[in-house]
């Protein structure tokens, strides 16, 4: 069903998008087994999972949703306000739980009710970092408020195949439920969404498990049972891919020719020979950068100007040299980043510049008056290579032949002893290379594919003594095929 709230933006930031009906019936259809069981929905919005079954409760901290829960469905018990400062205080227990729980970013989910969820979940044994988004904290406490033999399923989001914060949520699960179900699902649950959307079901509260039951569905088509038949996966096969699940998406076969490609002596990750991280953050990206003309038009003399790359587009194959650099100052370009060192005097026109309008804007931005002086952008170095963050196909690895600096928009690389190991020539067409971005990246939606530093380092690089037989490499292209095809590339 459509959302309740017209503002697309304003839903993102509270996480609020309700879920189609199919699906909502099938979750609660899932963990209800008799009439008397009462279903928890710990984060309810206008009672969407609570239609489906007469005996619910739900908590909502949204007033409008929870006023338009009450005319919809006056029959179901909803509680107003903050669910986790109910939670800590309720001796209310449930049979089973269901729900489409926030998607609110750890950016935007702060202050003290953050503090008191976090603090709340360590006491019932589940420790989140700082980096963690809400709506696993909001699965640890509906967990919590099970009866034994309870049972839960939640859409969650496809996070749950990749991202480290996940990883104490499937460790809480597996030891306090008999069975824990993971479903991945291709076709968008959420056609509007860029986000791509999974299923988690548990069942048997108060057991134990050493595996995650794990599904993998071209579409969602509404079913009155839970899966039953899918891979088993236990600990130690987590472990082999850092405990994500996204790799699983493969079969077998090229999972294990994926692990064969990675131990061989022939391949090196790049995190052996080189440090990832990010570029620079100025707080104001427009102010902080000028073209040639914007530049002169100011009288800002070459020595506090410093060619840079913005972002993963103005990357070419290989090797950036200066040439390429120059045709970004005829074009017009703004490749130039205000380097302005913090014990570095000012000229006349950098003062003016400063002082402008779009100055006092920068100004004021949250990184810039939060740094001493405002205008000095710190860690600003010229790494070795660079690596595209986000990329439709197969990620830019490129040597940096210009000295050119760069933004958080892209990895800087600097390699252990100042060259690299390899050719960064082969590097582009390079199968094995793509391979290992796609099972060690991730979807960031509308089809892109993000690494993290970490991921990146994990990107696999072979050198010319590898030899990959031709039905190995057919594999290695239907395996990349298939996870662009997750990700909705191809």
């Amino acid at each position: 069903m459509p959302p309740c709230a017209n503002d697309t933006a304003a839903q993102k930031l509270r996480g609020a998008f309700y879920t189609p009906d199919d699906v909502a019936a099938a979750l609660v259809r899932w963990v209800v087994r008799r009439n008397s069981d009462r279903l928890l929905d710990p984060s309810c919005g206008n009672g969407q999972f609570l239609q489906f079954h007469s005996n619910a409760f739900g908590v909502e901290c949204d007033s409008e949703a929870l006023t338009e829960t009450a005319i919809r469905l006056p029959h179901v018990r909803v509680q107003s306000g903050d669910f986790f400062e109910w939670a800590g205080k309720t001796n209310a227990r449930f049979e089973c739980a269901a729900g489409n729980p926030p998607f609110i970013r750890y950016q935007h989910f702060k202050g003290e009710q953050r503090k008191r969820a976090l603090r709340l979940c360590r006491q019932w044994g589940a420790e989140f970092t700082a980096l963690s988004s809400c709506w696993p904290l909001f699965l640890v406490g509906a967990a919590r408020l099970l009866r034994p033999g309870g049972r839960m399923a939640f859409v969650v989001p496809a996070e749950i195949g990749h991202a480290p914060y996940t990883l104490p949520l499937l460790d809480y699960l597996r030891f306090r439920f008999s069975t824990v179900s993971v479903i991945a699902v291709k076709k968008k649950i959420f056609p509007t969404l860029s986000q791509d959307v999974w299923l988690l079901y548990a069942s048997g509260a108060g057991g134990t498990t050493r595996f995650i039951d794990f599904h993998a569905w071209d579409e969602f088509a509404y079913r009155s049972t839970p899966p039953t038949s899918g891979t088993r996966l236990s600990l130690d096969e987590l472990q082999k891919f850092g405990g994500r699940l996204r790799p699983f998406l493969l079969p077998e076969e090229m999972r294990e020719l994926y692990l064969q490609l990675k131990s061989s002596a022939d391949v090196r990750r790049l995190g052996d020979f080189a440090k990832v991280g990010i570029g620079y953050v100025t707080g104001d990206n427009d102010f902080f950068h000028l073209s040639r003309k914007k530049a002169e038009s100011w009288g800002i003399e070459d020595r506090y100007l410093m060619p840079t790359v913005r972002n993963g587009r103005m990357l070419p194959n290989n090797r950036l040299t200066r040439r390429q650099v120059s045709s970004w100052i005829e074009d017009d370009i703004e490749c130039f980043l205000l380097r302005i060192r913090p014990e570095e005097s000012l000229s006349k026109a950098v003062r003016s510049y400063l002082g402008s309008e779009q100055g006092q804007k920068a100004q004021g931005t949250y990184k810039c008056r939060n740094r001493t002086p405002w205008y000095s952008v710190p860690d600003v170095k010229v790494p070795h290579a660079f690596l595209s963050y986000m990329s439709t196909d197969c990620p830019k690895f490129t040597a940096n032949a210009a000295a050119c600096a760069c933004t958080n928009s892209i990895h800087s690389v600097r390699f252990a002893g100042g060259r690299p190991p390899i050719n960064l020539s082969t590097v582009a067409d390079n199968i094995v290379m793509a391979f290992s971005a796609e099972v060690e990246g991730h979807s960031l939606g509308g089809g892109m594919l993000k690494l993290e530093p970490r991921e990146a380092g994990n990107l696999l690089f072979p050198s010319k003594k590898l030899r990959v037989t031709p039905s190995e490499s057919a594999l290695v292209r239907e395996g990349i095929l298939r996870l662009r095809r997750w990700r909705h590339r191809g």
